[in-house]
């Protein structure tokens, strides 16, 4: 019985705050989600489905499949169930393998002793089975097994992605502070941007931004960007199937004539790394990089695109007096320049944003890395709606 063809449970991970954007995009590839939770959703499927989601997903870290649930009660419990388990059905020989594990119980005080005794039990059943030790390691280049394990009820999947999705592979040269491509992904499949109108992006750092939404408009998937899924490495993969998905994401690559995505930055250097990721990316002739100050950025009239823009939060880059005239000059670029788009300001410094001096229509939540962040939406009115707050503004 092939994996690749048996339907189990699917569990899709991602950081926190992604999880209804990465339903949506798992519903738009065709799936019904059975469960939706803070950090990822739930599906059926087979191990040829998870080609399909490792390929596809912008917003998603890992792909698990499980194999089975079970009781246990301390680690020993733990080790003699997956001695039982046919590994050697499940694994190629020769072979390698990795263990990760997300652990809560009162027996485990240090995740990597959970991920030692499921190595153990996988070595011990592989040796007795085939006479021979697998090769072991942490490098997520091979197989991987994955351990959860909450209280009582442990569940023992494989994890067909291996790296994290969330990094889509194309960055050489993140910059200083990059955002994680899934969140940018997110940001921006979270804005009102129609996929078609201008997308203005001063301050675009590494080009994170402008990349992904050249990316999301053009229908080009992270998975053409990688050449190594912990999926290959499973018995009964058939390169094949996985080719033929591949073909399929370079077929439905789209051209989006007249889409102008605009990026800026004050630094040289940033704009030369940033053209730099995006012809890794392959969509650097739909992008317009432009080295100035913000204020200078081109905005294109007569169209109703969106301006989007990361400024520095304080936290780790930037002095917080000088921030504020930045966070004060975006919000009268904005009035001055944008009307008739939508404004969109991502920042993990709530005071800073409240120097914008517009009233936010959407303050969306997100985290990128452990600093709790938004996204504001300004809608940017023609004529003069777009009005200053007189009265601080609470975000």
């Amino acid at each position: 019985m092939s994996l690749y063809t048996t339907e189990s449970s699917i569990i899709i991970t991602c950081n926190k705050r992604l999880a209804p954007y990465l339903e949506q995009e798992v519903k738009d590839l065709g799936f019904k989600i059975e469960e939706a939770f803070v950090t990822g959703v739930r599906v059926n499927g087979t191990l040829n489905d998870c080609i399909i989601l490792n390929l596809n997903l912008y917003c998603a870290s890992q792909v698990l499949y499980s194999l089975e649930k079970f009781q246990a009660n301390n680690p020993d419990e733990v080790y003699n169930h997956l001695l039982k388990m046919e590994w050697e059905n499940i694994l190629p020989d020769p072979g390698y393998f990795s263990v990760t594990s997300n652990v809560q119980h009162p027996t485990i005080n240090n995740g990597m002793f959970a991920n030692l005794r499921v190595k153990d039990a996988v070595v011990d059943r592989l040796r007795e089975k085939r006479g021979t030790r697998p090769s072991t390691g942490s490098e997520l280049t091979g197989a991987v097994v994955h351990l959860f394990w909450k209280h009582e009820n442990a569940e023992i999947f494989m994890d067909t992605s291996g790296d994290s999705l969330a990094r889509h592979g194309y960055r050489k040269i993140p910059g200083r502070a990059p955002m994680l491509e899934a969140l940018a992904s997110a940001t921006i499949l979270a804005s009102q941007w129609d996929k078609k109108s201008p997308f203005v992006n001063p301050m675009c750092g590494s080009g994170t931004l402008a990349i992904e939404a050249a990316l999301i408009a053009s229908n080009t998937r992270p998975g053409l960007f990688r050449d190594n899924f912990a999926f290959m490495h499973i018995q009964g993969y058939d390169k094949e199937i996985y080719y033929n998905e591949m073909y399929k994401l370079e077929d439905q690559i789209a051209e989006v004539p007249g889409l102008r995505i605009l990026a800026t930055d004050l630094s040289e250097l940033a704009v030369n790394n940033a053209r730099k990721n995006a012809i890794a990316a392959g969509v650097a002739d739909m992008i317009e990089f432009g080295v100035c100050d913000f204020a200078d950025t081109e905005v294109p009239e007569g169209a109703k695109g969106v301006f989007f823009v990361n400024p520095e939060y304080g936290d780790r880059l930037g002095d917080i007096d000088e921030l504020e005239e930045t966070y004060a000059r975006i919000g009268d670029f904005m009035k001055q320049k944008c009307k008739g788009y939508f404004g969109y300001v991502f920042t993990g410094n709530l005071d800073l944003a409240k120097k914008i001096g517009l009233k936010a229509k959407r303050r969306i939540e997100f985290y990128t890395s452990t600093i709790d962040c938004r996204l504001l939406e300004y809608e940017l009115y023609e004529g003069t709606r777009a009005v200053k707050n007189t009265a601080p503004e609470s975000i």
